[in-house]
């Protein structure tokens, strides 16, 4: 039986006064299982071409802030549930990493369910790439 899930993405956006972002990656709550899971991508080469002198170090450091406490794995907020840890991260509180509306879905295996749409939202492969007909 599937259960109820959120999600929301990840996303870079260098420079605020021209309103573009990359989504870099996906955060995935389901109650039903007690699992919280994050997955991440930075393309250093799409995010230069938004911006180029976009500080990638800063934007590594705070990913894996939030990567470590979306793991449990780094300070006192990791001692809440997943739930709540999952409100936390998606909290407004950056100006460089953003995050996308919370979404839901159902499933029966939430971390497939992360990798399908880290795979389909962050990763830009041939295969998921939309193609862009010339216009006649």
């Amino acid at each position: 039986m599937p259960h109820v899930f959120e999600y929301a993405l990840l996303r870079a956006v260098p420079r605020q006064d021209r309103g573009e972002a990359l989504n870099i990656g996906v955060l995935v709550h389901c109650k039903a299982f007690d699992y919280l899971g994050c997955r991440t991508h930075v393309d250093d080469t799409r995010l230069r071409a938004l911006d180029p002198a976009i500080d990638l170090a800063v934007l590594a450091e705070m990913l894996g802030g939030l990567t470590s406490v979306c793991a449990g794995s780094a300070g006192p907020v990791t001692r809440i549930p997943p739930g709540q840890r999952f409100r936390w991260l998606t909290a407004p509180r950056s100006t460089l990493v953003q995050t996308s509306p919370t979404h839901t879905g159902l499933t029966d295996d939430p971390e497939a369910e992360l990798e399908r749409m880290f795979r389909a939202l962050v990763l830009i492969t041939p295969a998921n790439t939309p193609r862009l007909d010339p216009v006649d």
